[in-house]
């Protein structure tokens, strides 16, 4: 009897230590971060890639945080998104950020994250616009898009098979950059900033007559497209996948060519070229802490050196342009280290006016 209750006891401690080494080794296998404290955000399309990427996780989940990202249009997350299930909002121009810092009267914002806009597009388009003067080489080893030259095509209403020796792309379509959405979409609104720049005499749009002004010309720049998407990464999805045919010229974030770059995953193909706007504008990513953990997030992004190198990675630059620097030259691509010609963004009242006055003609 003794020896029977000897065999029992020793089977019910195997299974155990069988169910503790099942139970166990599953714990090795958990997504990196659980466990840790939930942090929920909302911000532009363009930062959804870096938040969902595994090394970044695990850089959160050292620090004890788990960070889940929603997208959302930056004007929509400063005007019409619920933000009360939300740590932080990370909208990508500080305009938007400004706002939402009022409304929520937060003190303190972080701006971990810059990226200029650019216009990414195809060797012969930019050979048939340099042949018109509308491109030519910057200070460093890029090249740029006069918007004041761009400007005298759109005024006129200049289709692409009007241009003089145009055998790339005789298409009977109107010469415009392709954006998103104006009605809640931050790269339309920085889109309307540069252009209202230009049509303003190289001045920011800042009284009702200089909004009377550049209005009818912007309109036309928006209306003319036909639709729009909501997202960034919309007509940068489409640039990719269906080439030159569909849009040959698109308004995007350099983080968002140079993060494909990077990858080397053949999406970005040699005959692809990003050319920055001249003059053009800076896209600061602000984070609004609104509860909770949401300020330790800013903090982190801003002073966490894995952080910021992985931020790098996706195409950022950060307060650390060194380093923003060196990773494209071992990688062999080149950005310019600094972009001299910098329009003025608008007052956000100011932007918002335009934009409201531009959403009419959409409806």
């Amino acid at each position: 009897m003794k020896r029977r209750i000897s065999i029992g006891l020793a089977v019910v401690l195997l299974a155990a230590v069988v169910v503790a080494i099942i139970f166990g080794s599953g714990d090795d296998d958990q997504v990196p971060g659980q466990g840790a404290q939930v942090v929920r955000g909302v911000g532009g399309s363009e930062k959804a890639a870096f938040f969902a990427d595994a090394r970044v996780v695990e850089v959160f989940g050292r620090h004890g945080l788990r960070v889940e990202f929603d997208s959302a249009g930056s004007r929509q997350i400063a005007t019409t998104v619920d933000l009360g299930p939300y740590d932080f909002a990370f909208p990508s121009s500080r305009p938007a950020a400004q706002r939402i810092k009022q409304d929520k009267k937060v003190n303190k914002v972080y701006t971990p994250f810059r990226s200029p806009m650019a216009v990414a597009t195809f060797a012969p388009i930019v050979d048939l616009l340099t042949a018109q003067g509308v491109v030519h080489k910057g200070l460093g080893e890029y090249q740029v898009l006069d918007i004041a030259k761009y400007l005298e095509l759109t005024g006129k209403g200049t289709r692409w098979d009007q241009l003089p020796g145009n055998t790339a792309y005789p298409v009977r379509k109107n010469v415009l950059i392709t954006t998103t959405d104006p009605r809640n979409s931050n790269s339309a609104a920085m889109y309307l900033a540069l252009v209202s720049h230009v049509l303003n005499d190289n001045q920011v749009v800042a009284t009702p007559e200089a909004e009377a002004k550049v209005l009818p010309p912007a309109v036309k720049l928006f209306i003319d497209q036909g639709y729009t998407q909501s997202s960034s990464e919309g007509p940068f999805e489409d640039y990719l996948a269906a080439g030159m045919g569909k849009a040959p010229l698109v308004f995007i974030y350099e983080s968002q060519f140079l993060d494909r770059q990077l990858r080397g995953d053949g999406s970005i193909r040699p005959d692809m070229k990003l050319l920055y706007p001249q003059p053009t504008l800076l896209s600061e990513h602000t984070l609004v802490p609104l509860k909770g953990e949401g300020g330790r997030v800013g903090e982190l992004l801003s002073t966490d050196p894995d952080l910021k190198r992985l931020a790098a990675e996706f195409g950022f630059r950060t307060d650390d342009p060194k380093a923003f620097l060196d990773l494209l030259a071992d990688r062999k691509l080149n950005a310019p280290a600094d972009l001299l010609s910098q329009a003025e963004v608008p007052s956000y009242e100011t932007l918002e006016r335009l934009l409201n006055e531009i959403a009419k003609y959409y409806r």
